[in-house]
């Protein structure tokens, strides 16, 4: 009698074979004939052979969602920029107003709404990875339904922003004109709550393009109404931050009628649902996560900036430090742009049954973000001595600034690693994680350590930067090392449970409405 050896040979190798996704629609392709995943698998191919292949591939599939969601970052901070300095040719008193509203209050809202943004990232990568396209509209109300409901205790920060601005010592003036640029920037919240999950949605799908074009348009229309509303109305800042948050709504607007006009989205969005309102527990959990993990990283710097007031000469270490964490900032927009495509190769590919493609997309991503980051470092270093000129005059200033300029090369180099190793967690959906880790290496190494070394061993400013980077190197260093430990064979078996799970409470809950 013959032996069928084939199910126990399986069996004993099951480990090693990349499990195939759940096909929604029998046409689809299965993951094994990706053609990235083919070429990876190739043992017939020498490694070089393979990555000379390989290569092109990632790198054109990275660079096509890289450098949409750059110009995207890029045009929506010149667009809230603008306001801030359209208000800033009113007065001085108006700048300071439309700063403090734009780098202090709004900037916390940003970072809540975009972290709970990132579950939809998450959850939409890995199904629409997994060919189960039907869930991605789904997550989207899911999230929104989430990010609305939690505007409106944010909306009460805004509401008594005058107060809590009183109570971090700002005079009175300065508060009574802060607050009344923060009113106008109410419905931004709201907008807030729902362009984060549109965008995630479309970028989970690797349609990124249209979102580039709308913010585009959208800048010239933003600079034309601020212009009118200010110099031709006489609105004042209330009018700057009202046309600010009718500018963001009109990019949701946008958005969201593309995805009901475009036949691209037949799939992936077939309208309202009821399911949206089930499963938010476990969607709310996953989006906090998302929250602390990016706000522990946005008040990090925010803390930094709040310690070097306290020294014992603030102006010239504030000045000095405000133009480097402009500069920072701007770099930071290009890992950003890494730290999204990251998130949606990784989480496609896991979504789908590719494991090599997975971690080959994390080597590639992680290594082009890097080298892009120190050659601006690079330039930086080379200008140390007249990057402050393009912000500010006076020669006291840019020595200060060249003083400090080796610790912002290497917090440049390091935005080049970090933020795209975040992205990768987020793909993964190891959210949770990087949230205590920032905890531990953010505000139990770097924070006391920067104070200790700026006001125990007077070291001022640079001793705070370097407590800092160092949390930030400890942060990066660790995420490196679960990262290129990762067993994305496993990973791929841990999105399939995911997405099964997700699939199976859609299918319970409809045959209990039913």
């Amino acid at each position: 009698m013959a032996i069928d050896h084939s199910s126990s040979t399986q069996q004993q190798h099951g480990d090693e074979l990349p499990p195939q996704p759940i096909l929604s629609n029998p046409s689809v392709p299965p993951s094994g004939d990706s053609e990235l995943e083919k070429i990876l698998s190739d043992t017939s191919l020498a490694s070089f052979s393979r990555l000379q292949k390989a290569l092109p591939i990632e790198l054109y599939s990275l660079f096509r969602l890289a450098a949409p969601v750059i110009i995207v970052y890029v045009l929506n901070n010149v667009t809230s920029m603008s306001t801030q300095i359209f208000s800033g040719h009113l007065g001085n008193l108006e700048l300071a107003a439309a700063s403090l509203g734009n780098n202090g209050i709004q900037l916390f809202a940003f970072g809540v709404m975009l972290g709970m943004g990132s579950a939809v990232e998450t959850l939409c990568g890995q199904a629409y990875g997994a060919h189960q396209y039907e869930m991605l509209g789904v997550y989207l109300q899911r999230s929104t339904l989430l990010l609305m409901a939690t505007a409106i205790p944010l909306m009460f920060l805004y509401i008594f922003s005058k107060s809590l601005l009183l109570l971090l010592g700002q005079s009175r003036e300065t508060a009574t004109a802060a607050s009344l640029f923060i009113y106008g920037l109410i419905p931004q919240i709201f907008a807030y709550a729902a362009n984060f999950p549109i965008q995630k949605f479309l970028q989970a799908q690797r349609i990124v393009n249209p979102s580039a074009y709308i913010a585009a348009v959208m800048l010239v229309v933003h600079l034309s109404l601020t212009w009118l509303a200010l110099f031709v109305w006489g609105w004042g800042l209330l009018g700057g931050s009202l046309v600010l948050s009718f500018s963001w709504w009109m990019i949701v607007v946008a958005q969201f009628v593309y995805i009901l006009t475009s036949d691209r989205f037949k799939e992936t969005w077939t309208g309202f649902s009821v399911q949206a309102f089930s499963g938010l527990w476990e969607f709310f959990k996953l989006s906090i996560s998302s929250a602390v993990m990016l706000c522990l990283e946005v008040w990090y710097f925010q803390i930094m900036v709040l310690i070097t007031g306290l020294l014992k000469d603030p102006e010239l270490a504030l000045d000095s430090l405000a133009v480097c964490a402009t500069v920072v900032g701007w770099v930071r927009l290009i890992s950003i742009g890494f730290n999204a495509a990251a998130s949606v190769r990784v989480s496609n590919e896991l979504g789908a049954g590719h494991p090599k493609s997975a971690a080959f997309a994390v080597g590639v991503v992680t290594l082009c973000s890097f080298v892009i980051c120190l050659m601006c470092a690079i330039v930086l270093f080379a200008l140390r001595h007249i990057i402050s000129y393009a912000f500010t005059g006076g020669e006291t200033v840019a020595n200060a600034v060249s003083e400090l300029t080796p610790l912002l090369t290497a917090s440049v180099i390091l935005n080049g690693i970090q933020p795209v190793l975040s992205g990768v967690a987020v793909g993964c959906g190891w959210q949770s994680f990087v949230a205590y880790v920032n905890v531990g290496c953010y505000y139990v190494v770097g924070v006391p350590l920067g104070s200790l070394l700026a006001f125990k061993f007077d070291l001022g400013v640079k001793g705070i930067w370097s407590g800092m980077l160092g949390g930030m190197t400890m942060q990066t260093i660790i995420l490196l090392w679960v990262t290129f430990r990762t067993d994305w064979n496993v990973e791929v078996k841990k999105t399939r449970d995911r997405v099964n799970q997700w699939k199976q409470k859609k299918k319970d809950e409809h045959f209990i409405q039913n």
